[in-house]
C-alpha cells in the first residue's frame, strides 16, 4: 500500500497556515508538518496540539506536527507557502512586495534544500511576483510552482451570485483569468448556473457589480477586520492540494507559468491549469474576444512591472 501524501505548510501558526492544516486535515489528504519561525514555536505548536485534538473527534488520522525546523518537511510532495506578512487596512498587496519577496526567497532556498522534489504552492502575496521568486529561489521546474489566487477568487465570484440569485453555490460554474485582485479579468461568458448562461438570471450591469465586488474581495474583509481573510484562501488552496495528492486532473484557474500560451511569454499569470500528480500538468488556452484579450494583457503587463520589482530588489532572482 503506498504511502500517505506529506503536506507541509510554511506559515503554518498563521491564520492561512493553520487553516490550511485544518481543511488538509478534515479531507485526510496526508500527514501534515506546519513550520514557522522560532519567536512563533509556541504558536504554531499550540495550534497544531490544538487541532490534534479536534481531528480525534472528526475521526480523522492525519499526523499533524507543528515545528521550527526545516529538516521534518523532507519528503513532502506538496509544500503550501503562506509565510510574509499579511495586508493592513489602507495596505494594497503591492506595498507588501519588499518584506515578502526577502521571506519568500528565504523560504524557498529552504524548501529547494530539504524538499527537493515537493510540488509549491504559493500564496503569500503579491501573490505573482512571489510565485515568480519561489521559481527562481527554487531553481524548480515550472510545472511544480503555482500561485494560488484564482481558486480564491472565482469562490468569492461564486458566492457573490449565490446570494444573488438564492441558487446553490453547487450549481454554479465561472472562471476568472489574470492576476489577482484588481487585475482579474472576468469572464461572465463562460459564467453559468447549472449549463444555463447567468445572462438569464443576471442583467450585465448587476454583474458587473458583482464582478467588482469580488476583485475587491480581500479588501473588504481586511477593512471589516483589520487583516486579510484566511478561511477562504486556505480552502482554496487545499482544493489545489487534494487535486495534486489525489492526481485528479482538475481544471482550477491557477497562477501557472505562461510559456506563449494566451501571447503571455515567461510570467505566472492566472490561467485555466489542469492539475495532477505532476503539478500543472497543461495550461489550457480558451477562446477570447478582443475586449477580454485587452483585459488579459494589461493584467500580465501589471505581473511583469512587479517582477521588475522582483529583479530590481534581489538581483540575484533575475
Amino acid at each position: 500500500m503506498a504511502s500517505r501524501a506529506k503536506i507541509s505548510i510554511i506559515g503554518g501558526g498563521g491564520n492561512v497556515g493553520a487553516s490550511c492544516a485544518l481543511w488538509a486535515s478534515v479531507k485526510e489528504l496526508g500527514d501534515i508538518v506546519a513550520v514557522d519561525i522560532p519567536q512563533a514555536e509556541g504558536v504554531v505548536k499550540g495550534r497544531m496540539l490544538d487541532l490534534v485534538q479536534a481531528m480525534s473527534m472528526e475521526r480523522s488520522d492525519s499526523g499533524v506536527l507543528g515545528t521550527t525546523d526545516y529538516a521534518d518537511i523532507a519528503g513532502s510532495d506538496v509544500v503550501v507557502v503562506t509565510a510574509g506578512l499579511p495586508r493592513k487596512p489602507g495596505m494594497s498587496r503591492d506595498d507588501l512586495i519588499k518584506t515578502n519577496v526577502a521571506i519568500v526567497k528565504s523560504v524557498s532556498e529552504n524548501i529547494a534544500k530539504h524538499a527537493p522534489e515537493a510540488i509549491v504552492i504559493i500564496v503569500s502575496n503579491p501573490l505573482d511576483a512571489m510565485v515568480y521568486t519561489a521559481w527562481k529561489a527554487t531553481g524548480f521546474p515550472t510545472h511544480r510552482i503555482i500561485g494560488q489566487a484564482g481558486c480564491l477568487d472565482v469562490a468569492r465570484y461564486k458566492a457573490f451570485i449565490a446570494m444573488e440569485t438564492g441558487f446553490s453555490t453547487e450549481d454554479i460554474n465561472a472562471l476568472l483569468l489574470g492576476g489577482h485582485g484588481d487585475d482579474m479579468v472576468p469572464l461572465p461568458r463562460y459564467t453559468n448556473i447549472a449549463g444555463i448562461p447567468v445572462s438569464q438570471f443576471i442583467s450585465d450591469e448587476r454583474l458587473n457589480e458583482i464582478v467588482e465586488r469580488a476583485k475587491k474581495g480581500g479588501g473588504e474583509i481586511v477593512q471589516l477586520m483589520g487583516t486579510s481573510a484566511y478561511y477562504a484562501p486556505a480552502y482554496g488552496t487545499i482544493e489545489m492540494v487534494e487535486a495534486i495528492v489525489k492526481d485528479k486532473k482538475r481544471i482550477l484557474p491557477c497562477a501557472s507559468y505562461c510559456d506563449g500560451e494566451f501571447g503571455i511569454n515567461g510570467l505566472f499569470v492566472g490561467v485555466p491549469s489542469v492539475l495532477g500528480a505532476k503539478g500543472v500538468e497543461k495550461v489550457l488556452e480558451i477562446d477570447l474576444n478582443d475586449d477580454e484579450k485587452a483585459l488579459l494583457k494589461a493584467s500580465a503587463d501589471h505581473v511583469a512591472e512587479l517582477v521588475d520589482v522582483v529583479k530590481n530588489l534581489e538581483p540575484s532572482l533575475a
